[in-house]
């Protein structure tokens, strides 16, 4: 006898899963007969049809694991420190392309150098400027 219609019935009726009804196997006869929501209550009522309790889980304890992509690493120190410096030299050649200490051509070059990291330091930019003179 297939049942799954009213499985589903009492399902919605009872709120709960499908793998969750049960029925009573000496009272298939009076389930088959239930065709409405009220009917499948008073047959819960009356014990032909039982709900099963939900399977529970075990409870792992939540330990922090240390593994590669928990360690906090400065990931971008070398573009921190890129930027510090490109700041830095650049804050320096400003001011001498405004008083003419060096040429636009040369303002260009250096300006790409230090955007392809060629200058080590301020020092070594101003090294390079006097070697231009």
């Amino acid at each position: 006898m297939n049942l799954s219609k009213k499985k589903n019935l009492a399902a919605k009726t009872l709120k709960v899963g499908k793998g969750r009804i049960v029925f009573a196997a000496g009272r298939l006869n009076e389930i088959k007969e239930a065709i409405t929501k009220q009917d499948v209550l008073d047959l819960k009522n009356a014990g032909a049809i039982s709900i099963r309790q939900t399977k529970g889980r075990k409870r792992v304890a939540n330990l922090r694991k240390r593994s590669p992509g928990k360690i906090r690493k400065n990931v971008n120190k070398r573009k921190r420190e890129y930027i510090i410096m490109t700041r830095k030299l650049r804050a320096h050649l400003s001011p001498l392309k405004k008083t003419d200490k060096i040429s636009r051509e040369n303002y260009k070059d250096i300006r790409k150098k230090i955007r392809n990291k060629f200058f080590r330091s301020k020092a070594h930019l101003k090294e390079y400027i006097k070697e231009l003179e």
